[in-house]
């Protein structure tokens, strides 16, 4: 630079983003309250708030309407978003249900306010991702099927307990038939809480499958029996055996809805293959129905045919996913 000549500020470059949806608005949720943004030339009052009670529900989307809302983003926040989101949804909104950590970089301080409007602006200039979410119909089988799991979740905590209760008596059954909860399990269990003390009657209670010599058995079922676990054994024992129920009644609900979903071959004309020896086996826990054929009617395909794939982990995709996977990029193509 020459002597005496003043250096010329350069200009600041500010470009800003094109605004995709100019009718988005934004919604923060929480427990008991949500915010929610529109375009301030919407509305003069362009964040209100709302309680989280279903007729303030109705009024949300009844004032985005009046604000001719087209597009709404919201978080997926525990699940408090559900029930605003199958409303906004039911009166004919494009909600995008965004991922916390896709946005979450607000500048200054944050707070409810901030996010909703820091959410319709990232939604208006088309920089959010929506999460993915199942059709209706498939929205239903996840939720059961997930309180299926729970159920069994439940279920397998009073078997710990039960083990317990016999590891305090010193019981080695538990260590020498592979479930306390098979037949000969519950044999042996249901004859311990009648009564039963002698290890060679209870010993005789197996079933031919057994492969532990009976001799082995007698040994493991001479223990120290005492009243207090006695108890906790019979009430865990009751609380697992109705569970069993709930499970059951839960499988009867997911078959039925099962049969609600259209069917994309005919089974009639194209029967489902016979199961492969690896598949055959039936896994803890298995539905008591014939969940392979419903999901073969579904699918068009046999997935358990796939090595590794059993009957449970294609229930749990269609579940989650649903039959169309359409939707998921495939390394086959191109993007």
């Amino acid at each position: 630079m020459k002597p005496g000549k003043k250096r010329q500020p350069k200009e600041k470059s500010a470009t800003e983003m094109p605004v995709l949806k100019p009718r988005a608005a934004g919604i923060d949720i929480g427990a008991t309250e949500i915010y929610v943004a529109v375009n301030p030339e919407c509305d003069p009052q362009p964040v209100r708030r709302f309680d989280t009670f279903t007729d303030d529900l109705h009024r949300l989307a009844d004032w985005l309407r009046s604000c001719n809302v087209d597009s709404v983003a919201m978080e997926s926040t525990g699940v408090y978003w559900i029930p605003l989101f199958q409303i906004l949804e039911a009166g004919g909104f494009e909600v995008c249900l965004v991922n916390a950590r896709y946005y979450q970089n607000v500048p200054g301080r944050r707070t409810d306010v901030s996010d909703c409007q820091w959410l319709r602006h990232l939604h208006s200039v088309g920089l959010l991702r929506p999460s993915f979410r199942p059709a209706g119909q498939v929205c239903v089988l996840r939720s059961l099927l997930r309180h299926r799991d729970s159920l069994i979740q439940t279920a397998s905590s009073h078997v710990l307990r039960m083990q317990k209760s016999l590891n305090q008596m010193n019981l080695q059954i538990r260590h020498v038939i592979s479930d306390i909860t098979g037949v000969t399990g519950l044999r042996i269990l249901e004859a311990i809480l009648a009564g039963e003390r002698e290890p060679a009657k209870l010993a005789a209670l197996r079933d031919g499958r057994v492969r532990a010599s009976e001799e082995t058995i007698i040994k493991s079922l001479v223990g120290d029996y005492r009243r207090e676990h006695l108890f906790t054994l019979r009430q865990s024992l009751a609380m697992w055996r109705n569970y069993q129920v709930f499970i059951s009644e839960c499988d009867r609900e997911i078959e039925a809805h099962l049969a609600t979903f259209d069917a994309a071959i005919d089974v009639d004309a194209n029967p489902l293959p016979a199961a492969k020896l690896q598949s055959r086996a039936r896994y803890t826990n298995q539905p008591d129905f014939d969940l392979r054929g419903h999901l073969y009617r579904v699918f068009e395909v046999d997935l358990t045919a796939i090595p590794g794939i059993s009957v449970l982990t294609a229930h749990t995709l269609l579940a989650e996913v649903g039959p169309d996977l359409s939707r998921f990029r495939s390394p086959a193509v191109k993007s």
